[in-house]
This record gives structure tokens, sequence and C-alpha cells, in this order.
């Protein structure tokens, strides 16, 4: 069996420089799963449905960068080895959501948000933090984050133009994998976040979605 080589603080911060570059400013990795829209015709052609559509799937793409950042951030200080497996893990799969999203805005004429640096450098921080106070803590913000995202992508659902099931294929995909990181991150020991911080979360939420929606 081959050695598994142990990286030193310097290899892993230059290791994580790398993945945050790559996250932020190239294209998407190949995902590893088809596009769930793939064998679907594409329906929205009015320059208004167009912008609105691109609008909504800019801001699912922003929260793949910020879901790359949190998880990134929660690998890095994450105690036990399992834990750490898992946020890589769950990084490599939101993977294929941040490729879908990114195929969706170039098939709109459109682009991502231009302020994915903060999106990604926000919840790096965020994620980085909660691995350092504990991973039942870290889990619980996974789980809560999940649970977050799925009721944004429901909302999504609700206003997307009527026959657009291009973007309905993709996003009731993403929401089917979000539910899924979240069980897994309840069942393995993540807490209960206290009230005051899930409302915050929300807040945060808020702000990256109008955010990302324009610019």
């Amino acid at each position: 069996m081959p050695m598994r080589r142990t990286l030193s603080p310097f290899d892993q911060l230059i290791a994580g420089a790398d993945r945050a570059l790559r996250t932020v400013f190239s294209q998407a990795p190949r995902p590893r799963r088809a596009n769930p829209a793939a064998q679907l015709p594409e329906t929205v052609h009015g320059d208004q449905d167009r912008r609105h559509v691109a609008g909504l799937m800019r801001v699912n793409h922003a929260g793949e960068i910020a879901a790359q950042g949190l998880y990134q951030g929660q690998a890095a200080t994450a105690r036990l080895d399992q834990v750490r497996e898992s946020m890589e893990q769950a990084a490599e799969e939101e993977n294929d959501h941040l490729a879908w999203c990114e195929e969706r805005l170039s098939e709109l004429g459109s682009r991502p948000s231009i302020l994915n640096p903060l999106w990604y450098a926000g919840a790096f921080t965020i994620g980085a933090t909660a691995g350092l106070i504990g991973d039942r803590w870290s889990l619980g913000f996974v789980a809560e984050t999940e649970r977050q995202v799925v009721r944004h992508l429901e909302d999504h659902l609700g206003r997307l133009p009527e026959g657009d099931e291009r973007s309905k294929a993709i996003l009731e995909q993403m929401r089917t994998d979000e539910k899924c990181h979240g069980k897994v991150a309840e069942e393995a020991g993540g807490a209960a976040l206290p009230a005051p911080f899930r409302g915050l979360m929300g807040i945060v939420s808020r702000v990256m979605t109008r955010g990302a929606y324009r610019l």
C-alpha cells in the first residue's frame, strides 16, 4: 500500500490558497454526474424572463461558491479525521451544483456574481470559525445551513417562469442533494444551533441573495 503523505502547515496553506483561487476564478470542475437538464428543451426566450432566471441562477451559483468556502474552511480546522473527510466529500459533491449553475448561466447569456470572492472569503471564515469551536457545532452549522438552503431552493422553484423545465430540473436535484447533506451532518452528531444564531444566518443569506441577483 502506498504511504499517504502528511502535509506540513505550509503545504496545507498553499493547497488551501490554490483551492480558493480555483473555486473563485476558474471554471467549475467537470461534474461527476450528468446535468439533470441535459435532455430538456429551452423554453425561456423573452428578455425579461431570461434576466430573471439568470438572476436566480446567479444567486444559486453564488451559494455554491459560498458552500465551497464553508466546507473548505471547516475541513481546514476540523479536529477529527472523519469530520474533515466528510467536509471534503461534501465540497466535492457541491462541485456538480456549481458546474450545473454555471452552465445554465451561460445558456442564458449571463455571468456569475462579481462578488464571488467576497462570498467565498466570508463563508470560509465562518466555516473555519465553526470548526475551531468544535466538530459538533461545525456539523450543526452544516445541518442548519442545508435546511436554509433547501427553503431557499423551494422559494426559487416557485419563482421560475412557467415551463422552465431546465432550471427546475437543476434546482430540484440540488434540493435533493442538500437535504441529504443536512441529514448526514445531523446524524453525524451535529448540535442544534441557538435560535439567535439561526436568525443571523438567515439575515446573511438574504444579503447575499439580494447582492448576487443583480451583481
